[in-house]
């Protein structure tokens, strides 16, 4: 049997542009909410054209002990051109975590396929 996470691709997302880029705090107090920025092409720009775009990123949360992550957002980016309307991929998202864990996030570009990066986070008493 194949597996789809064989197909996640992953790398240096300052020399790489489909590459989610996750920016949120490495620590925050329990009962805190967390603020949490993914987008595709920060260093190096993702054209999205009609041709080339980004149509869809996923951030979840795996916290400590779970067998699981979370999904905690589902962005789709519909317009690549209509109208002449492009979308950029840049989300924002909020979520109160109640125990350390990873931050996941996901994209899919419509050339280069499936694409992935974590981060950690600790939840501080």
């Amino acid at each position: 049997m194949k597996s789809i996470g064989s197909l996640y691709q992953s790398g240096d997302w300052k020399g790489e542009k489909h590459v989610p880029v996750i920016h949120a705090p490495e620590k925050v107090k329990l009962g805190d909410l967390v603020d949490v920025k993914v987008m595709v092409g920060e260093e190096i720009a993702h054209p999205n054209t009609f041709e080339h775009y980004i149509s869809w990123i996923k951030v979840y949360y795996q916290p400590e002990g779970h067998k699981f992550p979370i999904e905690i957002g589902s962005f789709n980016f519909t317009a690549h051109g209509e109208s002449e309307l492009y979308t950029e991929p840049n989300v924002s998202l909020r979520f109160k975590p109640s125990k350390c864990g990873t931050i996941y996030a996901t994209s899919y570009c419509n050339i280069h396929g499936l694409w992935e990066n974590s981060v950690e986070l600790k939840v501080e008493e």
